[in-house]
């Protein structure tokens, strides 16, 4: 017998009962970046594996172990992108949207792939929404990043659930010096250090201080901070940022270990952590990355930007049960129809009542079927309301109107009162 066919493991189908919550999400946020004045970017899901190398770093777990990467038909080596921030770069670089000087805020939502071990909070195929920045080089974009996520966060409803940590990793001359002196003090603990932690010694061995592992992390107490070897421009820039913060009465910790996975990143790193979905704490990181385009072929450009897990904080909002009780609702009214001529009535009726009231979710019953088993779609529906219409109301030219939901007795509404009296019911009420 032959296999049945099923999904590539960690990477998921959103069914439809969890759409709408994804969908609230997703519109959320767009409003929210529609605000502060971003606009939205579409980069391809596959592009040119050098791109990943250059950006990311060769020595990083992402480019090492964990990236979809395959030959085309014309030999060429494609990836399937690991990571947003690259893509826009190249996007930025190709279309010269960032010419002359000229800030880009740019916005982008998508799937990110990355062949990880599965677990909750963490796939296969995951999706993300980034910003990403370009030619402003003060601490107040990096400082407004944080405020619209802090005020992303009021509107979920999950501020109390997520902490805001900061750090900053310098130029890369002030991070060069760093890495010279932690290489000489983990050289000194080599005996002490995980394997992994002594592989990345070699390799990227800022990456040891995001260590999990409990006997290197007790090494790394007495480790040199990166903060004593800052440069005199990333502290001014540094102490910048966290007074912005403070004036918008933000509440931050400093984590000295915080490094992010990724090469390019310099001065600001952050990261939105909760204790509420176990091992898979951060839900939104970012930072500053001034080199990046320069590194990738393009002129001198500042940049800083984020990205946010969407799997991370719809099970967030999940876990807190901050999932808005209308969202589950995705039928507002529900029109039954007996018989051919009422059919054909309550098709030009709702078409009507839809062009007065563009926002009413009304779905007719499609299929005929019984009184009883039309009454019980209704139902199962979750409409609020459910429109009856067979041939002794269409002579009367009235429909009837039955609350699904709560009291209130079945009465007749006249065809040219329905769009008012469904506006007083469902749209406004």
């Amino acid at each position: 017998m032959s296999k049945s066919l099923q999904a590539i493991r960690g990477m998921n189908d959103i069914l439809p009962e969890q759409t709408p919550l994804w969908r609230y999400f997703e519109n959320t946020v767009a409003r929210l970046l529609d605000n502060y004045g971003y606009k939205q970017i579409r980069m391809p899901i596959v592009e040119f594996t050098e791109l990943f190398k250059r950006s990311i770093g060769e020595v990083t777990d992402i480019v090492e172990k964990e990236m979809y990467t395959f030959e085309d038909r014309n030999g060429d080596s494609l990836t399937l992108r690991p990571e947003g921030t690259a893509a826009c770069v190249r996007a930025v670089l190709e279309h010269g949207l960032t010419g002359a000087g000229q800030p880009q805020k740019l916005w982008y939502i998508g799937p990110m792939f990355r062949h990880e071990r599965p677990q909750k909070g963490r796939y296969r195929q995951f999706h993300q929404i980034g910003l990403e920045v370009f030619n402003i080089d003060g601490p107040d974009i990096d400082a407004e990043l944080i405020v619209l996520t802090w005020r992303l966060w009021g509107l979920l409803g999950i501020r109390d659930a997520v902490k805001l940590e900061l750090n900053s990793l310098g130029t890369s001359e002030s991070r060069g010096r760093y890495k010279v002196a932690l290489v000489e003090y983990l050289s000194a603990h080599l005996d002490k250090l995980d394997e992994d932690s002594q592989r990345r010694l070699k390799t990227n061995p800022l990456r040891v201080l995001d260590t999990k592992n409990a006997d290197t992390q007790a090494v790394l107490v007495n480790a040199p901070k990166m903060a004593d070897y800052l440069d005199d421009e990333s502290r001014a820039h540094f102490e910048g940022l966290k007074a912005r913060l403070d004036a918008a009465g933000i509440p931050f910790v400093i984590n000295t270990k915080l490094v992010r996975g990724l090469d390019y990143y310099s001065k600001t790193v952050f990261e939105w952590v909760t204790d509420k979905l176990g091992a898979q704490g951060t839900v939104c990181a970012g930072g500053r990355y001034d080199g990046l385009v320069e590194q990738m072929g393009g002129k001198p450009t500042t940049g800083v930007g984020f990205a946010m897990g969407i799997e991370r904080l719809i099970l967030l909002l999940e876990t807190l049960e901050q999932v808005p009780e209308e969202i589950s609702r995705q039928v507002d009214v529900y029109l039954c129809a007996f018989g051919e001529a009422a059919e054909l009535a309550a098709l030009a009726l709702s078409e009507k009542v839809r062009d007065q009231l563009p926002n009413l979710r009304l779905q007719v019953n499609a299929g005929a079927g019984s009184f009883k088993s039309q009454f019980k779609k209704a139902d199962k529906s979750g409409a609020l309301y459910a429109l009856i219409l067979g041939d002794d109301e269409l002579a009367q030219q009235v429909i009837g109107f039955k609350p699904l939901r709560g009291q209130g007795e079945q009465q007749n509404i006249a065809f040219d009162a329905l769009a008012a009296h469904l506006a007083t019911c469902v749209v406004q009420g």
